[in-house]
């Protein structure tokens, strides 16, 4: 079996694949594995802009048994805040949304009494979310269920009907109206660090009922250390990964995936590939379009062009601080202005996530160090326009060259990145006096960053919405059909392209194909949890207000 992409759900599929008995290589096109769940050294600093939590981080739910079974949290502390996020608003006052829902009923009745009914309301569906947690499947794909199993999933549903019911019918944006404070009104909208216009409700209660359960926390050494452990489970069950191996095209003999081609002109013969890289350069590139249906069609032809049906990509500015300055809340999500908003290229939505990330991380900073990690959500347009030339801009304006991949360099684009570097420190010396002067390191990464390291669509980290026509139309396809294309023998799509977004999405998505795969072929699955390494161990780090 020949794997293309070696990110999470690359390394995922590889290792299911070899605990069922099958010789795998996974080919990775980067230097190092991990795809997005990655981090890069600058100095003495390592910065990791990718797990801001993990959801599975803690026991209680299938997604746990996802990260045990791939070796990724064992002999690790996973670190815990007991405030999920803060949003500040424009006049300084600031919403802590912890997880505990009596702590944070008491905190927003402190902070708006008047808003007393939606609150209790809120908080109570919360307490109520937290106790169906642990239903959620997410070790079997739905098309895979017996008839006899979906009933019994749900069945453990029905007492929680209304509630799943209810969130599941209002979006968050309309919901929040409910407040009339200004502060909350608004602020509901950002628990998930970002504005998401077309979530409802339901995970929002989701998030915070993970987190409230210890399994939202971040995993000790980070992004990449996360993705080397998955690494390392792959080596010691025999599978093979080579790096900087880009695939050009998967190779087809009779529609029966037979290979794929490399590069440098190598061609590697397969039983079996399974693709767990982009989506749109699987089906429309290695490829070239054939083997599509309608549903396909319109996904990768209409829908993916269309605004809030994949994921954007972000910016993400990296401040090394000589000293651990100031000790702020680790994660606050600041409602801006219109002048500095403007100041943000391709911001989607007045806002900015600020996380002293060495909170998170205090293992990847030297000791007496502090790190700063601001983003948001960022079109790649402006970006894209910035780094090429007049003619190409023209063209791209056009909609003529919307998928080249620019290197993103140029005299424009480097001062677009220090626009946008010196209005992060702005904010938060403004929040923070003295702060400028104790930065050391500065580092900017945009879309066009992610779109050259990872190949992904528009520099998008997370693939088709949830919610929204893609990622709905892409779960009842693999529902009705699997993973495959139509037509083409022995291929199988994996990660967040045959699902919706997330890190335990990307990991499950290795789980299921590789549940397709055995079905297919007529043999039992099996997988097991890594037990040469301790269970890991949870650290709740307090947070704001005592």
């Amino acid at each position: 079996m020949v794997i293309v992409g070696g990110g999470l759900s690359g390394l995922s599929t590889g290792c299911y694949a070899q605990m069922n008995g099958y010789r795998t290589r996974v080919l990775e096109m980067h230097e190092i594995p991990g795809g997005c769940c990655t981090g890069w050294e600058r100095g003495e600093f390592t910065f990791d802009p990718t797990v801001s939590w993990l959801l599975g981080s803690g026991p209680g739910n299938e997604m746990h048994q996802i990260w045990l079974e791939l070796g990724a949290l064992q002999g690790k502390q996973m670190r815990n805040f007991d405030a999920f996020n803060v949003v500040r608003g424009r006049d300084g006052r600031a919403v802590y949304f912890y997880s505990d829902p009596d702590r944070l009923e008491a905190h927003l009745l402190g902070l708006s009494p008047g808003d007393a009914r939606p609150i209790r309301q809120f908080c109570a569906d919360l307490r109520r979310f937290r106790r169906c947690l642990t239903l959620y499947p997410f070790l079997t794909p739905v098309g895979l269920m017996s008839r006899w199993a979906r009933w019994r999933m749900l069945a453990s549903f029905v007492p929680y009907f209304n509630l799943i019911r209810r969130s599941l019918g209002v979006l968050m944006t309309e919901y929040s109206t409910r407040f009339q404070d200004p502060l909350l009104r608004e602020a509901f909208n950002f628990i998930l660090y970002e504005k998401h216009p077309n979530f409802p409700v339901l995970p929002f209660y989701f998030q915070l009922a993970a987190h409230e359960g210890l399994s939202a926390g971040v995993p000790e050494g980070g992004s990449l250390g996360l993705a080397r452990s998955i690494e390392d489970r792959y080596r010691r069950l025999g599978g093979e990964l080579t790096c900087n191996a880009k695939v050009v095209e998967i190779l087809v003999e009779d529609d029966r995936a037979a290979g794929v081609r490399l590069s440098d002109g190598t061609e590697i013969p397969a039983d079996v590939v399974v693709s767990a890289c982009d989506g749109r350069t699987t089906v429309m590139d290695l490829l070239k379009g054939r083997y599509l249906n309608d549903t396909y069609r319109r996904l990768y032809t209409h829908c993916i062009d269309q605004r809030d049906q994949v994921f954007p990509g972000y910016v993400a500015v990296f401040l090394g601080l000589r000293e651990p300055f100031p000790v702020g809340d680790p994660c606050t999500t600041y409602l801006l202005d219109d002048d500095l908003a403007a100041r943000l290229t391709g911001i989607r939505h007045p806002s900015i996530n600020l996380q002293f990330r060495s909170r998170h991380y205090p293992e990847l900073s030297p000791r007496g160090t502090g790190v700063v990690f601001a983003s948001y959500f960022s079109d790649i347009a402006p970006w894209r326009a910035l780094s090429t030339g007049p003619e190409q801009a023209a063209r791209i304006r056009r909609g003529e060259e919307l998928h080249t991949l620019p290197v993103g360099r140029g005299r424009e684009y480097q001062r677009e990145k220090r626009r946008v570097r010196d209005a992060v420190i702005e904010l938060l010396e403004r929040h923070h006096p003295g702060i400028r002067n104790a930065i050391t390191v500065k580092d900017v990464s945009t879309p066009l960053t992610q779109l050259r390291y990872t190949g992904n669509y528009d520099g998008s980290v997370l693939g088709w919405q949830p919610f929204v026509e893609s990622g709905e139309t892409m779960e009842e396809e693999i529902k009705r059909n699997g993973p495959v294309l139509p037509g083409l023998r022995d291929f199988y799509l994996s990660g967040v392209w045959a699902t919706t977004g997330g890190l335990i999405r990307a990991a499950a998505a290795g789980r299921h194909v590789m549940q397709f795969i055995c079905h297919d072929e007529g043999r039992p699955f099996t997988a097991w949890v890594d037990d040469s390494r301790p269970l890991p161990t949870h650290l709740v780090d307090p947070v704001g207000q005592f």
